[in-house]
């Protein structure tokens, strides 16, 4: 399985959001995509998982076209779950999409529940969950489809600081339990480099690959990865980068961002 986008361009009207993108990602790579704020990284993912068609260039996922295929599961920004369903069957609704029926999709997420730290929620609805829980049940939808592709656009940008670190040690865990290949979009340059094997930086709109790096860092990660040189020469690059690129995007850009280009703090989430 491998994910090939070759020469990607789309616009909307007139402007121009991608301009020449070109990435390739092996089965069973952890991919991070970061760059400035409206630079057109959801709009490359929508265009990963077939929801959009590119004015130019070619994806290929598994080699066939994504607007044709079901290779990818997509997780959005937000986590989409319908307060007057419960838990269990919020989180086979992509199983029903697809046709399976809710016998059986509720048997194949069950087997889920205690791996995702939900059991003894299943009955439970969404409002009687905290915000990491809801972000796991999401999570749990995603991966219940069974695809060979993950993308995650901004999984934990609405959790709290502490919740925040406690998803990403997690989903580390459960992406080293099930290897599927992950894409990940994140504004936050610290938890890129603690989760993925590469990260992809974007220019400002049009964007374009900036540049790739490797995190050549051992495996399972822990917090004491945050202090090593190799982390923090890494941070520090990207950083460097999108300061660069935040300066091509001007006041009067409708598409400028109202905050900096990455968030740092403490722990992995930055």
């Amino acid at each position: 399985m491998k994910v090939d986008v070759s020469g990607l361009t789309k616009s909307f009207a007139d402007r121009l959001v991608l301009d020449g993108i070109s990435l390739e990602v092996s089965d069973g790579e952890f991919v991070a995509v970061i760059g400035p704020s409206g630079c057109g990284k959801s709009t490359l993912f929508n265009l990963i998982a077939g929801l959009d068609t590119p004015s130019s260039g070619s994806i290929r996922v598994g080699g066939d076209d994504p607007t044709t295929s079901s290779h990818c599961a997509y997780m959005p920004q937000k986590d989409l779950l319908f307060p007057w369903r419960t838990v269990l069957d919020n989180t086979t609704l992509g199983l029903e999409v697809q046709g399976m029926s809710k016998r059986q999709a509720r048997e194949r997420a069950r087997t889920l529940f205690d791996t995702f730290g939900l059991a003894g929620f299943e009955t439970a609805r969404p409002s009687e969950l905290s915000g990491g829980m809801r972000q796991r049940a999401a999570m749990l939808r995603t991966v219940v489809q069974d695809r060979e592709v993950l993308l995650l656009d901004e999984p934990f940008g609405a959790l709290d600081a502490l919740t925040r670190t406690e998803m990403q040690s997690w989903l580390q865990s459960v992406w080293q339990q099930y290897r599927s290949m992950v894409l990940m979009i994140t504004h936050d340059i610290r938890e890129a480099v603690y989760l993925a094997d590469r990260v992809v930086v974007l220019t400002a709109r049009p964007a374009r690959v900036r540049r790739e790096f490797v995190v050549d860092l051992p495996r399972p990660r822990d917090l004491s990865a945050l202090t090593s040189p190799e982390f923090v020469a890494i941070e520090h690059e990207l950083i460097e980068l999108l300061h660069e690129e935040m300066q091509q995007v001007t006041p009067s850009d409708p598409s400028a961002p109202d905050r900096g280009p990455a968030k740092r703090g403490r722990g992995p989430v930055a």
